[in-house]
This record gives C-alpha cells, structure tokens and sequence, in this order.
C-alpha cells in the first residue's frame, strides 16, 4: 500500500481549474507524467478536468472496489494473524478448523480472534509520543555523514502552487529509536523485547481504531479546516473522498506532515523493530534465532535504511507528489504496512526453519540483487534526468528518444525517453529489482505454507497494475514517441516474457 516502490516527482498548477498535472514522476521512464486525452498532438497533451488523484474517473467500478477495500482489507491481516497464532500459518487453518478438535471451525475461528487491551493501547500511545517527539529534534546527521542529505528540504510544488518544507530526519530517528531499542533489552529492561510480538494480536484493533479516527479526522479537516483550501479536491463521491483524501499535504502547524509522520515513523520506523521482537520470540521460545529470521532482518534492514536514506528523495514520490491524504494512506501506513509487509517475519516466529547454508546464500544473493537493481534503475534515472547528454550509464553515452509535451498551462516543455542501462533492458526495471527482493523475503520462509508469500503475490498485483497505469497516462502524455519507445525497449517488466 505504501513504500518506496511508489516514485513520483512535481506537481504543477492549472491556473484556470487548479486541476493537477503532474509533469514528473518516477514510474514513467524518464520522470515525467501528465493527465490528458487521446487525440491530436494538441488535444493528447491536454490535461482532463476531474482526473486527480488515483482513479481516473469516479464510476461504479470505481464505487465497488472501494466498498471491497473498505470491507475485506481491514479483514486481511486480522486472517492471516490468528492463521500464524492459531494454526501454525496454514493459509486455510482458520476457514477450515483443526480437524483433530470437535470444535466447529467457526467456533475455532472465534476462540482465536485477539481481544481489546486496554496494555496494548497504553503501548501504542507511548509509542506514537516517542515518534512525534523525535521528528521535532532538528536533525545533525547530515552534518557529519558524508553524502547524506537531510534538514530542512522543501518538497515538490504542489497543485496550489505552494512549496512545503520538511524536516528530515528520518534516519536520525530510525538510528535513535533502535539506539533505545537494543539499550532496553540489554540494559535497561523497562520492557521485554518481545512487547511487540507479545501484544501483535491486541495490537490490531488499537491501530485499526487509530487508522480510521485518522481516516475520519483527514475527511473532516479536509472539508471544515484544511490547511490550503487550494490543495483540496472534491469527487462528489463520499465514499471515493473519504477512501481517497481531500486535503493534498495537512498539516498542522509549519513541520507536522501527515503524509511524511505515519508513513516513515509509525509505519517504516516499526518495520525492523518489529522482526526484531520476533527474533526475539524466537530466543524466548526455542533459545535461538533460525538463520532464516536473521537473513530476513537484515534484507528488510537494508530496504528500511534505504529508504531513510532517501528521505528527501521520498518527497518526490507518488505518495506526497500525487495522493490525497484519505483513508488509503491513513489506514495503510498505520496497519497494512506494519502488518503485512512484516508477515514473514511472523510466520518464521511462529515457524522457525533453518536453511542449508548453500540456500541461504542464493536467496541473501538475489536478495542483494534485487535491491541492486532497485536502487541503480532508479539512480540511472535520476542521473539522466539532472545530466541528459553528459550523463555515463554503464560507461557509455546514454541512448534516448527526443519527445516533447505541453503542461497544463499550454507550456510545450522538451523531454527525452531513457532507452539506456536497465531503461532499455525493460520498461520498469525498479519494480524488476522490487519484485526480487520481494521474493527473497519470502523464500527465507521455505516451502512449508503459502501464507508469506502473500508479500510477493500481493506486490506482483500491485506493481503490475501500476504498470498498467503508468503505461496509460504515457501513452496519453506523449502519444507516437511512447509508441516509438515501446517499440525500442518491448518488455515491460521481464526480459524475454513479459
């Protein structure tokens, strides 16, 4: 639902509609985007009214799929939570029952849904503190780490024609939380490392209630409060407005973000201390950490850190460039991400496997690879962008196709089409390198269940769909020159099949 996987860059104004067009984004080859219609070279480059947000146009497939998200998404991890507590992560324990019980299945199912506490609740609050807390310190690592860039950054413009400024610190957070992290657990011992593996279950419904308040809360102060009327959309849609956001970027004072706190620091922050917790289950219970949970937190180490890293990077993605602050992101960042994107971890807590060293080693590989290829798409991109001609991809030159298009504004603006590195081996070669690390995460888990491998199945839905999306709005963008560059890099995200 989130992550790094999702780039975008730069929103511009429509003076007359206020409409969004956006003219830079990451998911297209050379990090441009904009909304118009089919026809002529003048009328392809026009942006659409209405087309804002995610959907392009509010209709009852769109009203449907909704109403499925809002139903069955929050039912999701509490499933796949009470398979791997109550029955050993079987994908189907908790439809079918244990067959060596005369428990009925549906009564199994009950007996195994976690209860409210009011502990879990109390942990949660503290931790959300902390996180705030943290994100007001002014940040001091970009002073002494080399290449790293943070502080005070100002983000993309958006529709309302306004700049925000961010204060990052997010890996300043990231190295301060886990500092206290492992200080605790070896040190203080105010609390078990295991609290959050010990409260998963309870956990569930306090930041379930704590998503949708959010949900409601960004509804209402998108409609009666908002920080930039300007940056505010209406559908005419209740369900789409209050699924998808109203407001741009809320805020509340100069440096609260919405969009930037949930998503990093109770969302990406909780990732690794979370698998942490479940390595430390796993000492608690069976007086080890298996190999394969040790592979698993590095891998998913490196994404995080990645990812704090890129901070200022993250301001030009898809998630603050384009979304509205709705439901989606204020559910998602505060259940889906901590959730399922930790589900491997889970399952190896509750089922420890121990890999053959020759098999840890070509998933850690591919694993490594995938983010190789992830993180080197992605800066061939950003190199081209800021270099064209004099920048070198692979040593060489880069290859591209001369395009133009015309913003919102009846601007004509020249760009290019990448056709060099991994910009020419496929069309989105960083989801390629996504989807590789996706599987390495659940291969760490063995072949005992299908359940982690929800992780690589879901991203692969995901990111196919974007593809499709992507591919639209550039077709629509740049008309016969993105014809001309499906022709000259024919695969969209395998080489040879697809």
């Amino acid at each position: 639902m989130t992550g790094n996987e999702i780039e975008s860059n730069c929103l511009l104004k429509d003076s007359d509609s206020k409409e969004i067009s956006v003219i830079q984004n990451k998911d297209d080859n050379d990090g441009t985007l904009d909304n118009h219609k089919n026809g002529s070279a003048v009328d392809i480059l026009q942006p659409r009214k209405g087309f804002w947000g995610r959907a392009w146009e509010v209709d009852i497939k769109t009203y449907i799929g909704l109403t499925l998200m809002l139903i069955f998404c929050p039912i999701a991890p509490l499933y796949f939570y009470i398979a791997c507590d109550g029955y050993g992560g079987d994908l189907l324990g908790p439809f079918w029952g244990n067959s060596t019980s005369n428990v009925t299945a549906g009564q199994q199912f009950l007996d195994n849904i976690p209860r409210w506490s009011w502990t879990a609740l109390g942990i949660y609050s503290a931790w959300i503190t902390s996180q705030l807390l943290i994100s007001f310190l002014p940040d001091v690592l970009h002073y002494v780490v080399p290449f790293y860039v943070g502080g005070v950054q100002e983000g993309a413009v958006t529709p309302a024609g306004k700049v925000n400024k961010y204060n990052i610190n997010g890996l300043q957070a990231w190295i301060l939380t886990h500092s206290l992290w492992f200080a605790n657990a070896y040190g203080f011992g105010l609390f078990p490392p295991t609290i959050i593996f010990d409260y998963f279950g309870p956990m569930l419904w306090v930041v379930n209630v704590v998503g949708y308040l959010l949900a409601i809360f960004a509804y209402v102060k998108g409609r009666f409060f908002p920080t930039d009327p300007d940056d505010c959309k209406f559908s005419g849609n209740f369900l789409y407005d209050f699924s998808m956001g109203i407001e741009f970027n809320p805020r509340i004072g100069k440096w609260f973000d919405f969009k930037i706190f949930f998503n990093g620091r109770p969302g990406i922050v909780a990732w690794t201390l979370i698998n942490l917790s479940f390595a430390a289950y796993q000492v608690e219970a069976y007086g080890y950490v298996s190999n394969s949970m040790v592979l698993l937190n590095v891998l998913h180490a490196i994404y995080v850190v990645d990812f704090f890293w890129n901070e200022t990077w993250y301001l030009k993605t898809l998630d603050i460039c384009h979304d509205h602050f709705g439901w989606y992101l204020a559910w998602g960042d505060c259940v889906w991400l901590p959730y399922m994107y930790t589900l491997q971890g889970l399952y190896l807590a509750y089922n420890p496997v121990d890999l053959h060293i020759a098999v840890l080693i070509v998933i850690a590989v591919l694993g490594v690879v995938g983010y190789y290829v992830f993180r080197s798409a992605n800066h061939q991109k950003d190199h081209f962008r800021k270099e064209r001609e004099r920048s070198k991809i692979w040593g060489k030159s880069p290859d591209f196709i001369k395009c133009w298009y015309l913003s919102s504004d009846g601007v004509r603006h020249d760009s290019a089409l990448l056709t060099s590195g991994w910009w020419g081996v496929c069309r989105h070669a960083n989801y390629t390198g996504d989807l590789l690390g996706c599987l390495a995460y659940c291969l760490c888990c063995g072949f005992g269940h299908l359940l982690p491998y929800f992780y690589f199945i879901y991203m692969l839905i995901l990111l196919v769909n974007r593809i499709y999306r992507d591919e639209h709005r550039c077709q629509n963008k740049y008309g016969h020159f993105w014809t001309e560059y499906t022709q000259t890099v024919r695969y969209r995200l395998i080489p040879g099949i697809y």
